[in-house]
């Protein structure tokens, strides 16, 4: 009888050791991941696009067409149930995404000057057309891979851990494109690229082949009806998606803002950028410490007046300095922005049953990248529309409109539905 007692004990250390195991590989998956993102995101992304001739309506296509390609998810989710292995279709579209995505530095030694836009869009397009799969596939197995009973506390070292990293890649990367201006500056960073996106597609070839719990649902028309019929879930996914339609028309193109109208060189641009990831990581401690004893949704409603209150302060730019305007919007998007991503993420892989997941996964993802994809289309033209406007208006008119919206949005539908718990 004393055998069986050690016997358990032992075999259950195993079990802790190998879930540890898995939770630091997922974590050094993402060191690569984010090195090689942040500098194809952001003000890079939105520099690069301008170095190669692109208007700011070209810029908000670009920006939004990582979110239209999120509504195959809802196709995904079905067929993955099919997959004897999840581990290597996330091996393989990853792979396509990571190559196709870095090869957009290429265009300018492939491509012709008047083709290099439309070769950009092209690559982009192709990259997060395969980033579809590779994003269902993947949050399916971490929701796997982390125990619900850590769940909150993994994302929240994770993500704080990933965002001090990318800070100092921000930085770097600004400070490279202020020293060396033009196509010298981006061929670095595409360098530092290839080199990093290379090296997350290895690190995938190590992630486990965890069990698959699939739906009891066989046929896709059931399937897809699970999540409509959920109430709850459904108003929330729908107002959420009605959120970011909103504050997707401005904040993709800050950087437009701040770069083209503004000014702002990249080393100035970074450091904004780094300030909004210090308060974003500090945020993640903060709302994973009051997720412990406050519900996802309900926090979730908290992180909203935060966002409004970001795109408000830009009315500041007409009395104070611009600097200091724009590190203060920095900041307190970087804490609005931190919780919603985090609680978002936790709503959808804690508040949805386990076996149809996938499918509520790709739902949200379809109706929030419907709305993510329309945001900054519609505020790319807009800006196109009134170039010829007072200056104001241009740099931060559409903010303090956006703003109010926001506002109005809170107190009408935001405490009914993300309240409601």
């Amino acid at each position: 009888m004393r055998n069986r007692p050690e016997a358990y004990s032992r075999k259950r250390g195993r079990k802790f050791s190998t879930s540890r195991r898995n939770l630091h590989m997922a974590t050094w998956e993402g060191v690569p991941a984010t090195i090689f993102q942040v500098l194809l995101q952001g003000p890079f992304l939105t520099g690069f696009l301008l170095y190669l001739g692109a208007s700011s309506g070209q810029i908000g296509f670009v920006i939004a067409l990582t979110t239209l390609v999120n509504v195959a998810q809802v196709g995904v989710a079905f067929l993955i149930q099919r997959l004897p292995s999840r581990k290597w279709a996330l091996v393989t579209f990853v792979g396509l995404h990571r190559l196709l995505w870095s090869s957009t530095g290429l265009v300018p030694f492939l491509f012709p000057r008047p083709l290099w836009v439309t070769a950009f869009i092209t690559l982009y397009a192709l990259a997060f057309t395969a980033n579809t799969a590779g994003a269902v596939l993947w949050s399916s197995v971490i929701s796997d891979l982390v125990p619900p009973r850590v769940r909150g506390r993994y994302f929240g070292i994770r993500n704080t851990l990933l965002n001090a990293l990318g800070s100092l890649v921000l930085y770097g990367g600004g400070v490279v494109l202020d020293h060396y201006p033009g196509g010298q500056g981006f061929l670095i960073l595409y360098i530092v690229v290839w080199i990093f996106s290379t090296a997350n597609i290895v690190v995938f070839f190590f992630y486990p082949d965890v069990p698959f719990e699939k739906s009891d649902e066989r046929k896709f028309v059931p399937m897809f009806k699970k999540p409509l019929h959920d109430g709850l879930f459904m108003k929330s996914t729908l107002f959420l998606s009605l959120w970011l339609l909103l504050q997707n028309v401005t904040v993709p193109l800050y950087s437009y803002v701040m770069l083209q109208l503004l000014h702002i060189n990249y080393q100035t641009l970074s450091l904004l950028n780094v300030f909004q990831t210090l308060f974003m990581m500090a945020s993640f401690y903060f709302w994973g410490n009051l997720n412990a004893k406050y519900s996802n949704k309900l926090l979730l409603f908290w992180t909203l007046p935060i966002i409004a209150v970001s795109s408000l302060l830009w009315g500041l730019l007409s009395v104070f300095p611009a600097l200091l305007v724009l590190v203060a919007v920095h900041i307190v998007f970087g804490v609005g922005v931190g919780g919603f991503n985090q609680l978002a993420f936790n709503f959808i892989i804690g508040d949805t049953p386990k076996k149809e997941r996938p499918m509520y996964m790709a739902m949200y993802a379809a109706l929030t990248g419907l709305a993510s994809f329309f945001g900054p289309l519609v505020g790319g033209k807009v800006y196109e529309w009134i170039e010829e406007w007072p200056h104001w208006v241009q740099v931060y008119g559409m903010q303090l409109i956006i703003g109010g919206l926001m506002i109005v949005l809170i107190m009408l539908l935001g405490r009914r539905i993300l309240k409601d718990v």
